[in-house]
């Protein structure tokens, strides 16, 4: 095993950017020196577009920046290097000659023929190495960029961090060191919208003897030690309902780490705790993620609407048996 080697094997998977990049870099300068060996003066980068525009093909600079896989603008500049080298050449197009096509001059067909030529030793040296190798490199290449265009490196690895960073979490009962974030983050999602009604205000001022004194409880989720979401047990003198779930938030920058569910969901094992049966809330239509987490924990909608806030259009229960 190569030294290069031994170092990637230390590393591991995630260095498969920095691999691939050494093995481009070794076969491209060897693609140099096979060039020069049969005397065809092209660089190996004009190739795809050599490729591109062979059998007399006429294209715009979209068209083969999408055929061959790479940006625009690169393409935009190997063209210009092959019309400089005089191996391409400008086609304005009919009814717009805003765009313009490009296609091989006579002298590009050949140095085409040349290369083409060429690559069919290129071609048996790959299959060759393909044969004295466990794994196909070249179908390898092929699924990594199937499962790419599925689901890019950066998708994959954010959602990693999300699932790690939310197994980090932790949700604690409240102390009165949480009572500024408590009254912060609710005052933000409520201020978004609407304004702030009189019992807010009261909460928010006396959290312990709003909530926690009647019967309550209010729970924290904290990420690295920073509180970043909050919700509300509060004990309810109803027919129907034991308690309710309310001043429920998770901080913007916290949020799709799965915070908000892990706070309902330790309000209702605390309902169930307690042998509570029926959860209700209050919510508004707008909050869609709180909708959406509601509903992943069981809640459903109560037909029958009587809000106690102007802002509220929907209420939920939830049996926790």
């Amino acid at each position: 095993m190569s030294r290069q080697n031994l170092f990637f094997e230390q590393i591991g998977p995630q260095a498969i950017g920095s691999r691939l990049r050494m093995l481009t870099d070794i076969i491209t300068a060897d693609g140099g020196r096979i060039y020069e060996l049969y005397g065809v003066k092209v660089r190996p980068k004009w190739y795809p577009i050599l490729v591109a525009l062979s059998g007399g093909a006429v294209k715009t600079i979209t068209g083969i920046a999408s055929e061959v896989g790479q940006s625009h603008p690169g393409v935009s500049v190997l063209v210009k290097e092959l019309i400089r080298e005089g191996l391409v050449q400008a086609k304005p197009q009919k009814g717009d000659r805003r765009r313009t096509a490009v296609a091989l001059t006579k002298r590009g067909e050949q140095v085409y023929a040349e290369v083409a030529s060429l690559c069919k030793d290129v071609d048996e040296a790959v299959r060759d190495i393909l044969a004295h190798t466990e794994h196909n490199l070249w179908l390898a290449l092929g699924e990594w960029e199937d499962k790419l265009q599925e689901k890019s490196m950066l998708e994959r690895v954010s959602t990693i961090r999300r699932r790690h960073l939310g197994e980090q979490v932790q949700v604690v009962e409240y102390k009165p060191e949480y009572g500024e974030v408590f009254r912060r983050l609710n005052e933000m999602w409520i201020t978004e919208h609407w304004a702030l009604e009189a019992h807010d205000l009261e909460v928010f001022a006396h959290p312990e003897e709003s909530i926690i004194a009647p019967g309550g409880q209010i729970y924290v989720a904290l990420l690295k030690g920073k509180a970043v979401g909050v919700v509300a047990l509060c004990k309810m003198e109803h027919e129907r309902y034991d308690y309710e779930l309310a001043k429920f938030v998770v901080a913007p920058e916290a949020r799709g780490l799965g915070i908000g569910l892990k706070l309902c969901q330790r309000v209702v094992e605390e309902v169930r705790r307690r042998g509570g049966r029926w959860l209700f809330l209050e919510s508004n239509t707008l909050l869609h993620a709180a909708i959406h987490t509601y509903r992943k924990v069981g809640f459903r909608e109560i037909k029958d609407l009587h809000p106690a806030y102007s802002r509220g259009d929907i209420q939920m229960e939830l049996c926790v048996e």
